[in-house]
């Protein structure tokens, strides 16, 4: 959609005796719901000693990182109420290879198990921890006074309560209130413990905090380039499917029709109407759009700021997907636990889930903690086992996950806990590079279409990118480096306009488990995930033994090159903007928020179109098998989404070849900062190398690249 812009305002200690290990508790048990009674039977006891108070283990890597000295107002008082913790279990070694073993098959054609999927019961019966090991553990959860709420099907997670006395007594933590630049919380100032005769199943305590996830978008901001116009080129439904050729799939009627996209959130939207002026507007038809609770959680009502979050969410996906059944999928946060989490488990639970899922919300692997991630990883296994498609947000701050909406990076190197796990699609975000290029009359048309539409044709991308440590905004304002004294980020202009850390978001997995030894930074025992098998061997994918991401990219910007996205959310006091007259006067913003729900919509299409009437589980390892094919070992110049309206037409992804992710830095960790108040983010403190740029094939900037979404549909991998 092309227009002249118009600002508006505010975008932005008992002992418990092992006799339950006797075969009597078998039988003891048997009345107890055929779900609780089989998880795990094919699995060996791994506790063998009654669990002792007094003979502990600590969990590593599950304190907040705000919870510091300077922030603790003191501890809270012991009836606190703690609701809603999750204890994550460990699934036995032997356990976890067959199920690995099991998920190849299923994505393999050919094997007897292709797409033969799982129901949560059953990956529980046949892959969880043994029942004897649950039952041992909730005994001596109720035994220290809590309340067990619920024990998931799949045999990897307890629901329970209690209270923060509770907690010190059987955890051996206090939980302290916490002041944040005048925001309350409450945490845990110490490592969590338990009796070490558990430590073989109990991975540990999600979270012992009400520290949330933050959204992924930012509001649409006004820049001015030195040579700029006041001429946006914003993007709407039907530009996303001009560009990413999306035109012929629903002239086929490949429209996601049949397929169900949940948009996993911890909020309802702010006001369904919001959604049908977004489709009425822009041509689509009316929305099979409803809201849902699952198992019976509490629903969260309308949480200002995340509404906007999930108005988005809900409005894109169907842009992708207009024929979807589009299921907003929300829980109330609760004292301790994000509702979007507790929303994934109880879909599971409830079964017959949807078979693709968006999140938009994200935090770092160093701040989430080793059993957050855990928590995140084996949700997204037991989904991709159960033959759903998961895609995450890679994030809004480049590869600095730790300081997201953040002036500048103060962390160093850190992904996102939420994306970075093996079993989901990671979602990165581009913008299009016809601005910098001088070339938006090639791209854009004059005038808007009867839906608003304007773009003209595929256009070429660079990364998202708002930092001054961007090498093409430095250079666009005539400066030879981002860093230095004399560079871009310690100019006026780059101080005054351009210190953030918002850019699309990739990078290394650097702290999935292991403790940091500084708060918020990798360091001391961290560990990253694994690298995937289907990871490696694509050019340009380095050999780090590392989950890498992001995954692929799409269109993610807000406005710093003139390009974002145009969404109805009428809440004025999230920010918002009134859904009248033309949208160009409607909410603007960009972030992978965006990008997730839209590749959603897009696998939506290849479930549809190849009739994966029962989902397609994990796609990751197709939609490398098919670049590794395209690149080849040394990339695709037909390919390179520099080629713009020429790139060719049967490439399935669109190689991004120019710009970087780099943002702005200060302080110590992973700063190149040679003179001057203000860095860049660096893989070296003593030299310039760019955290990251982009490169033949796979980068960290943006992944494969992004997507042709017709070829992708029509690919015979599938």
């Amino acid at each position: 959609m092309r227009f002249v812009a118009v600002r508006h305002g505010g975008h932005r200690a008992a002992k418990l005796a092992l006799t339950l290990l006797a075969a009597s508790l078998a039988l003891a048990h048997a009345s107890n719901s055929h779900a609780a009674a089989t998880i795990g039977l094919l699995s060996k006891p791994q506790i063998t000693q009654a669990p002792n108070n007094n003979d502990r283990v600590t969990l590593p890597g599950n304190v907040s990182l705000y919870a510091t000295a300077a922030n603790d107002k003191g501890r809270v008082d012991d009836s606190t109420a703690m609701n809603h913790m999750l204890l994550q279990l460990k699934r036995p070694a032997d356990r976890e290879q067959a199920l690995q073993t099991l998920m190849q098959q299923q994505l393999t054609k050919g094997s007897p198990n292709y797409h033969n999927w799982l129901t949560n019961a059953g990956l529980g019966e046949q892959y969880g921890p043994s029942q004897l090991d649950i039952d041992a553990i909730t005994n001596w959860l109720k035994s220290q006074g809590f309340t067990v709420n619920k024990v998931y099907q799949n045999g990897m997670t307890i629901d329970f309560s209690g209270t923060a006395g509770q907690v010190r007594q059987a955890f051996a933590t206090e939980i302290h209130h916490l002041n944040i630049n005048g925001e309350s919380h409450i945490g845990n100032m110490s490592e969590p413990q338990i009796p070490a005769a558990l430590a073989s199943v109990v991975e540990g305590v999600v979270s012992l905090n009400d520290f949330r996830p933050h959204v992924n978008y930012k509001q649409h901001v006004d820049y001015t380039f030195t040579e700029s116009s006041s001429t946006y080129y914003a993007v709407t439904p039907a530009d996303l499917a001009t560009i990413y050729n999306l035109n012929p799939l629903f002239s086929a009627g490949v429209n996601g029709s049949g397929e169900t996209i949940a948009l996993i959130e911890d909020t309802n939207v702010y006001s369904t109407s919001d959604i049908t002026t977004f489709r009425s507007t822009f041509g689509l038809p009316t929305a099979n759009f409803s809201q849902v609770h699952p198992e019976s959680c509490t629903n969260p009502g309308d949480v200002v700021g995340n509404d906007g979050e999930a108005e988005l969410d809900v409005e894109y996906a169907g842009a992708a997907a207009p024929g979807a059944t589009l299921e907003l999928v929300s829980c109330a946060d609760s004292s301790t636990t994000f509702g979007g989490l507790i929303a994934m488990e109880n879909l599971l639970e409830a079964g017959s889930a949807p078979t693709v899922w968006s999140v938009s919300y994200g935090e770092c692997e160093a701040a989430n903690g080793a059993t957050q991630n855990a928590a995140y990883s084996s949700t997204y296994e037991s989904a991709a086992a159960e033959g759903i498609s998961v895609f995450v947000s890679a994030g809004d701050e480049g590869a600095a996950s730790c300081d997201a909406d953040e002036s500048n990076a103060t962390h160093g190197i850190g992904v996102s806990g939420f994306a970075s796990t093996p079993y989901n699609v990671a979602v990165g975000g581009t913008d299009f590079g016809d601005t910098y290029a001088g070339t938006n009359s090639t791209y854009w048309s004059s005038s808007n279409g009867s839906t608003y539409e304007s773009a003209l044709s595929y256009i070429p991308e660079i990364p998202w990118n708002d930092s001054c440590a961007s090498s093409l905004i430095s250079s666009k304002e005539g400066y030879s480096t981002p860093y230095g004294k004399t560079g871009f980020c310690n100019s006026s202009t780059g101080k005054e306009d351009f210190l953030t850390t918002a850019s699309g978001s990739g990078g290394p997995s650097g702290c999935a488990t292991g403790s940091p030894s500084t708060s918020g930074v990798v360091s001391g025992s961290c560990a990253g995930w694994s690298k995937p098998s289907w990871q490696s061997g694509l050019v340009g994918n380095p050999s780090d033994g590392v989950r890498d991401i992001p995954d692929v990219s799409l269109f993610a910007a807000n406005g710093v090159w003139g390009h974002y996205y145009v969404y109805c959310y009428s809440n004025t006091a999230g920010e918002g903007a009134a859904c009248t007259g033309a949208p160009s006067g409607w909410a603007g913003a960009g972030g992978t928020s965006f990008a997730s729900p839209i590749m959603a919509g897009i696998q939506a299409l290849v479930d549809q179109h190849n009739g994966f009437t029962t989902g397609a589980g994990d796609p990751d390892s197709v939609y490398y098998s098919l670049a590794k094919t395209e690149y080849g070992s040394s990339g695709s110049s037909t390919c390179n989404s520099s080629n713009g309206n020429t790139v060719g037409s049967s490439c399935i992804f669109y190689d991004v070849t120019q710009g970087d992710m780099d943002v702005n830095c200060t302080g110590s960790h992973s700063c190149y900062k040679p003179s001057g108040t203000y860095g860049v983010l660096s893989t070296s403190t003593s030299a310039y190398d760019k955290a990251y740029g982009t490169g033949t094939g796979w980068d960290f900037a943006t992944g494969i690249g992004s997507v042709n979404a017709y070829n992708l549909v029509y690919a015979s991998a599938w």
